[in-house]
Order: structure tokens, then C-alpha cells, then sequence
């Protein structure tokens, strides 16, 4: 079997929908023909020279990486300029290169699903949830000779899918009653004549994106002239989407305790593992966000969780959460909160194609935390 780049990135984009990202981000290929081969794909975090040449090294056809190599516009990637060399330098050894930023910080599972899972947490909920995909309710009346088709229509067109279940319906029996005008050509009855009939009112519920499809269904399907129907907006819930999560401990533990945990848990960096907060004070219910995340500082203050951790933490914002009774605080660096998502996205593409003859994948164990050096 030829796996194809497109093949892998229909994998990873199931996994992280482009739909989720920021609408500042740029994510997915950034170089790379999806008609290729692929069959050694390494993961890292950063799209960094170190990286690049590790993965031509070792003969990778695609770099998968979180953080976008041309996240911000550019004007040239000529090879005399750094982010333009990297790109030559992979389309000539053939290496694609692929990122999955912020989808992939609200999917689920995601980057901070990934942390929570190696910190030993059990996830409840996103820190923020995205709002449920907006739904439709569609209520359409049929005469009951035809409800069958006109049914299997709605469902053809995308309708009557919840969750892992489809073609589902709701239907129940009355009278409709109708009286054709002087330029209607009805179907059932005559012109003047009000016309009663025994027909079904169907309800199903459908993506609002396929709202068109639907209706040009219904439409197609019904034998009226003017079929009657409604569609209802149908409000939205919290999703398991979305950034950050929250989680609970085993056990309980103290701070102190649970800084030891982190720190155990995320690769070594020269900025370490910091805490804020009272050493002795008790910890279960934890919030962490990977990456920068001291934008949720007052959201995860109204949680009542006990310790939220997270990276790129400033001095200010901290101090005046804390002095306003906020959880206590980890900080850790960027680039270890978010390095347990490159194991979390391995195996998705292992899960799709680790049973093909040949095919290798691998985490990169380059550390691209800029911060290389440390003192006190």
C-alpha cells in the first residue's frame, strides 16, 4: 500500500480540524506535494534549523511540527533568508513539512490534553469550551405516501446525525389543510377547493453549513409545490473543544509536592519549573493550558481550581493574581508544555498507518527551547 502525503494529512486532519484554528494562525503545509510517498515522519515542536537537518539526517519524507514556520507573512523565501533557506532545504531532501498550531491546542484531545494526561490528571473540561457545532432543527410536513422518500433525502443531504448516530427522526401523524390560489398547480386537490390530508411531520436535525443541501432536498424530494417546513436555530452548549483543560489529581497533594510532579513529568529545560503559592497548601484540581496561557488568568481564577499551570508567565499579571487570591501558579517553559503533544500526534498517524510494511515515525529529542544557559 502507497500512503500518500494526503493521506497523512487527512489523518492528522481529522485529529486537528483546521476549522478550530485561530483566525490569525496558518496551519497545515506549508511545503511538500501531498501526492508524494511518505513513510518516515518525525515530530517536534519547533520547525528549527536543528530540527530540519535532523529529520533529513534520518530520511523523514514529513516534519510534523505545533509551532508554524511562517506563522506571520512574508514577502520571500528566498534561501538567503532563515525561514526561506529551511524551506529549500526540505523541498530539496524531499521532507514535507506540516503544523498543527492552534487546532490542534483545541481539539480533543489536544496539547493540553497531552499535558494534563502526563502529569497524571484525569480531564474534566476545557479551561474555555468552544461552543457545539451550530445545529439546525428542520420540521418538514409530508403526506404520508411520500414521508419515506422525502426522508431519506433530508438524511442523503446530511440530515438526522447525532453523534455516532444516524438517520435519526422523529415523526408523528395529523391533518394539513391547504386551499390552492387561482395560479397554484397542486398536487393534491383543485384550485378553490380547501383540501385536508393525512401527513406526517417529520423533524431531523442538521449542520447549519448544510442548510443549503437540505433544503435544495427537500425541495427535490417533496411532492408539493410549496412543501411546508421550519427550521429552528437550535441554541449552542459548551463542547469538549477548546483550550486549556481542567483536571483532578489522584490524590490530594501539596504544592510543593505537585511542583515535583511537573517537574518529573516534562523534559528538563534551563528554565526549570516554578511555583506560586503556599508550599503547604493542598492541591486536586488542577487547570493547565499549554503554552502561553497567562491571557486565562482570570478565568481559571472563577474555576476555584487549586493550582493552574502554564508557561511564558510575566511578573505583573502574576503577582496582581495572586495578591487578588487566584490559584497558585506553575510556570514551566513553552516549549516542555507543549512537547508531550508531539507523542499525542504520533500516534495518530501510527494508528492509521503503523501497520503498513515499512512505515517508521519518531519524536524528535532535539530541545528547542531557545533558553539554553542558567545561573544563581
Amino acid at each position: 500500500m502507497n500512503t500518500t502525503l494526503a493521506d497523512v494529512i487527512a489523518a492528522l486532519e481529522a485529529a486537528y480540524p483546521p476549522a478550530l484554528a485561530e483566525s490569525w494562525d496558518s496551519v497545515g503545509l506549508v511545503c511538500g506535494d501531498p501526492a508524494d510517498s511518505v513513510s518516515r515522519v518525525v515530530f517536534a515542536v519547533d520547525p528549527t534549523e536543528a530540527v530540519v537537518d535532523d529529520a533529513i539526517a534520518s530520511g523523514a519524507d514529513l516534519l510534523v511540527v505545533h509551532h508554524p514556520l511562517l506563522l506571520r507573512g512574508v514577502d520571500t523565501v528566498g534561501a538567503h533568508t532563515p525561514k526561506g533557506a529551511l524551506v529549500h532545504k526540505l523541498i530539496k531532501a524531499g521532507c514535507a513539512l506540516f503544523s498543527a498550531h492552534t487546532n490542534a491546542d483545541s481539539a480533543d484531545p489536544g496539547v493540553s490534553d497531552a499535558l494534563a494526561d502526563a502529569l497524571g490528571l484525569t480531564v474534566l473540561r476545557p479551561i474555555e469550551p468552544k461552543p457545539s457545532a451550530p445545529l439546525d432543527k428542520w420540521v418538514v410536513m409530508v403526506p404520508s405516501p411520500d414521508t419515506v422518500a422525502v426522508r431519506e433525502a433530508l438524511f442523503a443531504a446530511g440530515a438526522g446525525r447525532i453523534g455516532d448516530y444516524s438517520k435519526c427522526s422523529w415523526t408523528v401523524t395529523g391533518t394539513g389543510q391547504f386551499l390552492p390560489g387561482s395560479g397554484a398547480n397542486p398536487t393534491v386537490g383543485s384550485v378553490g377547493a380547501i383540501e385536508q390530508v393525512s401527513e406526517d411531520r417529520v423533524e431531523v436535525i442538521a449542520a447549519r453549513n448544510k442548510r443549503g443541501a437540505v433544503l435544495e432536498a427537500l425541495r427535490t424530494a417533496h411532492p408539493y409545490e410549496e412543501p411546508a417546513f421550519d427550521v429552528f436555530e437550535l441554541a449552542a452548549f459548551p463542547s469538549s473543544l477548546g483550550l486549556g483543560r481542567i483536571g483532578e489529581l489522584p490524590h490530594p497533594e501539596t504544592l510543593r509536592e505537585f511542583t515535583a510532579r511537573v517537574a518529573k513529568a516534562l523534559p528538563s529545560t534551563e528554565w526549570g519549573v516554578r511555583a506560586a503559592g503556599d508550599p503547604d497548601a493542598m492541591v486536586r484540581t488542577v487547570a493547565v493550558c499549554g503554552g502561553s496561557g497567562d491571557s486565562y488568568l482570570a478565568t481559571v481564577s472563577a474555576l476555584g481550581v487549586d493550582v493552574y499551570v502554564t508557561s511564558d508567565l510575566r511578573h505583573h499579571p502574576a503577582d496582581e493574581h495572586l495578591r487578588a487570591g487566584g490559584p497558585a501558579l506553575v510556570d514551566v517553559a513553552h516549549w516542555a508544555s507543549e512537547f508531550p503533544w508531539c507523542g499525542q500526534a504520533k500516534s495518530v498517524v501510527d494508528d492509521a498507518f503503523g501497520s503498513i510494511p515499512g512505515w517508521e515515525s519518531r519524536v524528535s529529542t532535539i530541545r528547542t527551547d531557545p533558553w539554553c544557559l542558567s545561573a544563581s
